[in-house]
């Protein structure tokens, strides 16, 4: 096997039911887990107060999508927030290297005449 061949296999990924990478899409793999663990405790906690079997699954299946839908979303909504974040961070940081010690530093107008 050459090494681009190896590569392209290492960055394939795993696909839930042939659509969703889990592996390179982000957020993806928490919002599963998550959505599998509310699947159970709900299933769960259905059967422990009613014990019809069909109906706990079915509350099972309805917890897993309302579980990892609610994920998905706050996850996104997170890492949205969070790389606007570092754009407005990273344009900060440019900006103060383009005017660090140049007339038109916008910090040295603020603190006044200068250094004392």
């Amino acid at each position: 096997m050459s090494k681009e061949e190896d590569e392209s296999s290492t960055k394939k990924g795993y696909r839930l039911l042939g659509i969703l990478d889990v592996q390179n899409t982000p957020c993806a793999r928490e919002a599963v887990l998550n959505g599998a663990g509310a699947s159970v405790a709900a299933g769960l906690l259905h059967f422990l107060f009613t014990s019809r079997v069909r109906r706990s699954y079915d509350v099972g299946m309805g917890g897993f999508l309302l579980g990892t839908l609610a994920s998905w979303c706050c996850c996104r909504y997170n890492r949205a927030k969070l790389l606007v974040q570092q754009r407005i961070i990273q344009q900060g940081i440019k900006n103060r290297l383009i005017y660090q010690g140049s007339p038109a530093d916008p910090q040295k107008s603020q603190s006044g005449s200068g250094p004392s």
